[in-house]
């Protein structure tokens, strides 16, 4: 095995755990934004294990890369990935989404080691990017800042002021990562407001933009590689077009899964079916 099929393997691996820890965090409440999680694992999985630095031993060491969630309902996908990382222990799975968890069921940073952000607000998220990204600059501090942002948040204007703003300060420590999955809550969404093509927008405002397959893991380490060493002073975006429910095929057919509701015995049929993918 070369060695890079054998770091695509690991990633391979990692994503897997990522979806198999979401999926059962899913079935402890038997509901959830699960469609999500499962179509971001890929991403997540090569920003905590190829791309970013941190200490699974202290989240708030000042040299790690900031991860941040904008898109708060999302959090179980993130919590996969950081259970995975070793930042959350793995029985906290048991607990998701109950009382005094430390794994609400929307973002919190009060609550959760290594979340940095309560999002869930949609548009918030990259403007608190922008400046924890120009403080990081004025600090001397070369950690670079990661925001997860979705197609449906590209409605608010916020998030292009923010865009505007992030080009404005030449903010090269700052990578955007938007998940076009086409759907929201009111539906799809370039119906609920178009705004294709997204890459070219960015660029348009002044962003060093790449577009990817976000369950192709190859492609994945040379976008997030190419964002970070890229020579210009630009903000950086890489834009992620993936399928909710990704890996489970009874999840990704369904025509509306943006919040699913599974039956007691899909849960165990979800994990008996999740694929490996590489």
């Amino acid at each position: 095995m070369t060695e890079l099929n054998h770091n695509l393997h690991g990633l391979s691996e990692h994503a897997y755990s990522i979806r198999r820890h979401a999926l059962r965090m899913g079935a402890v409440q038997g509901q959830g934004y699960i469609g999500q999680a499962l179509g971001i694992a890929d991403a997540l999985t090569v920003a905590y294990f190829h791309a970013m630095s941190f200490r699974a031993e202290d989240a708030e060491w000042e040299g790690r890369d900031r991860f941040l969630l904008s898109i708060g309902h999302y959090a179980i996908g993130l919590y996969a990935a950081l259970i995975e990382a070793k930042i959350i222990p793995e029985h906290e799975i048991e607990n998701y989404g109950s009382d005094n968890s430390i794994l609400p069921m929307s973002g919190m940073a009060a609550y959760t080691p290594g979340m940095e952000i309560t999002g869930g607000s949609l548009g918030h998220g990259l403007g608190i990017a922008v400046g924890m990204a120009l403080g990081l600059k004025r600090k001397g501090n070369n950690a670079a800042v990661y925001n997860l942002l979705s197609d449906g948040e590209l409605n608010e204007g916020s998030t292009w002021e923010a865009a505007l703003s992030a080009s404005h300060w030449k903010l090269n420590n700052l990578i955007a990562l938007v998940d076009v999955n086409r759907q929201q809550a009111d539906g799809d969404s370039q119906e609920v407001l178009a705004t294709e093509p997204v890459d070219k927008k960015f660029e348009a405002f002044g962003w060093f933009a790449q577009r990817v397959n976000g369950h192709d893991l190859q492609a994945l380490v040379s976008a997030f590689d190419a964002a970070r060493h890229h020579a210009g002073d630009q903000p950086r975006v890489i834009i992620l077009d993936t399928l909710m429910g990704k890996g489970v095929p009874f999840l990704e057919e369904r025509d509306k899964n943006h919040f699913i509701r599974v039956a007691d015995a899909e849960w165990q049929q979800a994990l008996d079916v999740l694929k490996r993918h590489i």
